[in-house]
């Protein structure tokens, strides 16, 4: 495999290379490779928001980071269905993705419950079929992000129109790397599949209803940056196998964000303040060599926290982080059993996920 090959895989890919081979050669490649491909991300990251603020308004990054993230994730997993129907879904998440926040920011409470769930749970459907590749919590980041941000008038045309530009960039990325896959599966079969006995309309429907109604409490109340509470709900609730691993990712979450708030409060006290701009570029090469979920959620920290930093204070917005995701996880661990107990015990027959068993035959 030559170098540009290399960087085309995912760090999880290169280290289970590393971990296989003797050679010395190759191993510095390898980890040569890894530097590279999150260096360049980086660089491609910058560059793109940058230039979407520049055209659209930077009270669109929202959008223009969500775009930046479908692009990477469409580059190689795509939606399970064929194109033509991949493409007419990806058009309704989109345009999902600016409607929905306008319409439910200023909404009643149960009209903001029914549109963050129904949004939402549409979205799950559309993107989830091969739900282990991590379209779930991709789509929800996106969601929640723009939640907190909605925006209107003239800036509710320009975040139209950037979607739209989003729109066509990432169709001609799906079109390209996917229009070859799945091509006898249509989306009206995958609507058919979206039953309560099947597991992965629970978890789709779980993550909906969990992130919906928490929104709906967060935003009706107006707290600045409600979106940390969902971020660190959605990652709970969006793991395929939460069932099995809801406990340890609770305890990843949590030591994560208190680690990483406060490796960022002490960097913060001792590197001059003509310095605190590489801290974001430095942190997302850093997470782009990490393959651990807890030391993602810790790099993720100082992105986060430099911003906030400017807006509330440094000590305000480190605690704001730390007590976030604490009440974003509890709310999610809560939820979870609930929702366990109560609905799916009694809908849900063992064994019955037919479209992940047709994946698996797939593959």
């Amino acid at each position: 495999m030559n170098f540009y090959d290399l960087i085309q895989l995912d760090p999880n890919a290169i280290r289970a290379r590393i971990q296989k081979t003797d050679d010395p050669k190759e191993i510095r490649q390898m980890r040569l490779a890894v530097v590279v491909r999150s260096v360049l991300i980086v660089l491609f990251a910058i560059l793109f928001i940058s230039l979407m603020n520049a055209w659209f308004g930077a009270y669109n990054s929202s959008m223009a980071v969500s775009i930046f993230c479908v692009l990477l994730a469409v580059r190689f997993v795509g939606y399970g269905y064929n194109i033509y129907d991949s493409l007419l879904s990806m058009a309704v998440v989109f345009a999902l993705l600016v409607i929905c926040p306008v319409a439910a920011y200023n909404a009643g409470f149960l009209m903001k419950l029914i549109l963050y769930i129904g949004s939402l749970l549409v979205i799950m459907i559309l993107t989830t079929q091969q739900p282990q590749m991590g379209n779930g919590g991709l789509y929800t980041f996106s969601f929640v992000f723009l939640a907190q941000n909605p925006v209107y008038g003239q800036q509710l045309l320009q975040r139209a129109e950037l979607a739209a530009l989003g729109f066509v960039i990432c169709g001609i990325v799906l079109w390209r790397n996917h229009r070859k896959q799945f091509a006898d599966v249509h989306l009206k079969e995958i609507w058919k599949e979206a039953r309560l006995s099947s597991r992965k309309f629970q978890w789709q429907l779980r993550l909906a209803l969990g992130v919906g109604l928490l929104l709906s409490i967060f935003s009706i109340t107006h707290v600045e940056r409600f979106m940390w509470i969902g971020f660190a709900c959605g990652s709970l609730l969006s793991d395929y196998n939460v069932e099995t691993n809801v406990h340890e990712k609770f305890k990843d979450r949590l030591v994560g964000a208190v680690v990483g708030s406060l490796a960022f409060y002490l960097l913060y006290q001792i590197v001059p303040a003509k310095f605190y701009p590489f801290f974001g570029p430095i942190g997302g090469v850093c997470l782009g060599l990490c393959t651990d979920y807890k030391h993602k959620t810790m790099l993720n920290c100082f992105g986060a926290l430099m911003m906030a930093a400017g807006l509330f204070g440094l000590k305000s917005a480190v605690f704001m982080r730390m007590g976030y995701t604490l009440l974003g996880i509890l709310f999610a661990l809560v939820f979870f059993y609930l929702y366990d107990h109560f609905l799916m015990k009694g809908l849900l027959k063992k064994g019955s996920d037919p479209i992940a068993q047709s994946f698996k035959t797939q593959d």
